[in-house]
């Protein structure tokens, strides 16, 4: 159990290390290594800003030659595609395919989340749906490390609402309510 003295530090990388050894050991038994289900994950919930080779090298802090690899693995196993931007052919944009989908679902380790959901509910340490103080821990280590905070479309200052709809105020171009809970490589934090 954490004590007020406990460092951030090791209470993140212990969360970290667990979620990822039931990651790993999903990922052995569907056929997939870490590295294809991280992409497969970022993948499910980027918007088309950010659905690029460049972007998932950003977020996942990978050298673009392994995304490239990892990508190629995943096309050839049908689970992702690639496609041409309609405006700018030099820029591929990528696609999870419904088998990547139902991969993800299978590799993400819900139950574990879901179970200690549970435990900390009962316990009354935090209340149903309340992840406010994982979402500012976030926010102090991206701001921290000076990183692109990757956020959410509806969080940031670009995002703008008019006309009844939502639109990207960097972009100008109108956002469906699906493309408002993804995530986006320009995001600035408000």
């Amino acid at each position: 159990m954490a004590t007020p003295n406990t460092d951030i530090y090791e209470l993140i990388e212990c969360m970290v290390a667990l979620i990822r050894s039931e990651e790993r050991k999903r990922c052995t038994e569907l056929g997939l290594q870490p590295v294809h289900f991280q992409v497969l994950n970022y993948l499910s919930r980027c918007n088309k800003y950010s659905d690029t080779p460049a972007a998932v090298a950003n977020f996942l802090g990978m050298t673009r030659g392994t995304v490239s690899q990892s990508l190629i693995i995943l096309e050839k196993k049908g689970i992702i595609k690639k496609a041409p931007d309609a405006a700018d052919r030099r820029m591929v944009h990528l696609q999870l395919l419904p088998e990547g989908l139902e991969l993800l679902k299978k590799a993400r380790p819900t139950d574990l989340f879901q179970t200690a959901a549970v435990i900390l509910q009962s316990a009354d340490a935090i209340s149903a749906g309340d992840n406010n103080v994982f979402r500012q821990a976030l926010t102090a280590l991206q701001k921290a490390n000076q990183s692109q905070s990757f956020g959410v479309c509806k969080t940031c200052r670009n995002f703008g609402q008019r006309e009844g709809g939502h639109y990207c105020k960097l972009t100008q171009e109108k956002l469906d309510a699906g493309e408002i809970e993804q995530i986006c490589q320009e995001h600035t934090p408000v």
